[in-house]
């Protein structure tokens, strides 16, 4: 969503800068992201987020599993949403402004994994089932997070469960991402239906969405397919088809040679 949105916005998805909060939960992190402090190693280097954001003032800066963090590195936070800006260890000051600041937290996800087991997502009332899930979201970050950070958004956003042709989806835009590598090699791929029901059955986890399918591509179709490539099992011109081997529990490789051209007489 933030990678989307970074390109629709500033025409690349490398105007997203994303900082995984789970490295941040000690006291002493908070200055690897403005920089560390006069005397110390890499004082002159600039922080992780103020230098990526003054090289790039305008774009969506994601902070991943933002719950994880310090409550010092939260306390920065809550200076940038305030103010706008921060000051660097060099003493320069760092212009917000002009991104889109997204902050993405697990707190509800073991709700979520509760009523799935219960069957949320399934019940014929789902707009209810939904609004009341977000409710119980809602107040569980109240816990978790002060009034005045919660105060400083716009916006808190509960996602709704993924059903099955969003996964169908996901797993079809990750395994797109492995074909376009192998069109230079002119290689033709089917991939069956039932191979990509595997990757989305192995790839979703209700606590943790659709992140594992990035994993479960690459671990059941692309790792072994550069295997194949290696071992000289497929060449260039050559159809692969890809199905299910149920009793093996992984994904099936038929490779058909591309037939040679008659010689003209």
């Amino acid at each position: 969503t933030a990678k989307a949105l970074a390109e629709f916005l500033f025409g690349d998805e490398d105007s997203l800068i994303q900082i995984d909060m789970s490295e941040y939960m000690e006291k002493f992190t908070s200055s690897r992201l403005i920089g560390s402090p006069p005397g110390y190693v890499g004082y002159e280097e600039g922080g992780q987020l103020s230098e990526a954001v003054r090289r790039r003032p305008y774009s969506v800066v994601l902070f991943d599993e933002v719950e994880k963090a310090h409550p010092d590195v939260m306390h920065l936070l809550l200076q940038i949403l305030e103010e706008g800006t921060v000051t660097d260890s060099l003493g320069r000051k760092v212009d917000f402004r002009n991104t889109i600041i997204i902050m993405t937290s697990n707190v509800g996800a073991e709700l979520i994994k509760k009523q799935t087991a219960l069957g949320f997502g399934a019940m014929e009332n789902e707009s209810a089932d939904y609004d009341g899930m977000k409710v119980k979201i809602l107040e569980q970050s109240k816990k978790v997070f002060k009034p005045e950070f919660l105060n400083r958004l716009d916006d808190q956003i509960v996602f709704h469960m993924l059903e099955k042709k969003d996964l169908v989806k996901i797993v079809d835009l990750e395994i797109s991402k492995v074909l376009d590598r192998l069109k230079n090699r002119q290689i033709s791929v089917k991939i069956q239906d039932k191979a990509k029901d595997f990757l989305i059955e192995d790839g979703y986890d209700p606590e943790y969405g659709a992140r594992p399918m990035r994993r479960s591509v690459e671990k059941h179709l692309e790792d072994p397919f550069a295997e194949h490539l290696l071992r000289g099992d497929v060449k260039e011109g050559d159809s692969v088809v890809v199905s299910v081997d149920k009793k093996q529990k992984q994904l099936k490789f038929k490779f058909q040679k591309r037939e040679p051209i008659p010689e003209k007489a």
